[in-house]
């Protein structure tokens, strides 16, 4: 994949594993994602559009009114499916 495409699988890989807060993820999560996606289209269109739909819209952008572990099941839920098209599971 490309960096940008990359630089958005660790951000999430990080909240996942731990590393960062709920609350910074979610932030750090659509200003990222605003900034990058773009470039990750340019990168890898297919990817980059599959990316923004399982993350972004049915994933960060549903987590209001789950508890902590609620949104982190659902985001490691929607990161495998992503993670699953790049290995070329699904596709």
């Amino acid at each position: 994949m490309g960096k940008n495409i990359d630089y958005m699988m660790e951000l999430v890989n990080e909240y996942l594993s731990g590393k960062t807060p709920r609350h910074i993820f979610e932030l750090d999560f659509q200003a990222e994602i605003l900034d990058r996606y773009e470039k990750m289209a340019r990168e890898d269109r297919d990817y980059a559009e599959y990316f923004y739909d399982m993350l972004s819209e049915y994933g960060v952008d549903v987590g209001d009114g789950l508890s902590d572990a609620e949104f982190k099941q659902l985001i490691r839920k929607q990161y495998k499916k992503v993670k699953d098209i790049a290995k070329g599971d699904l596709w």
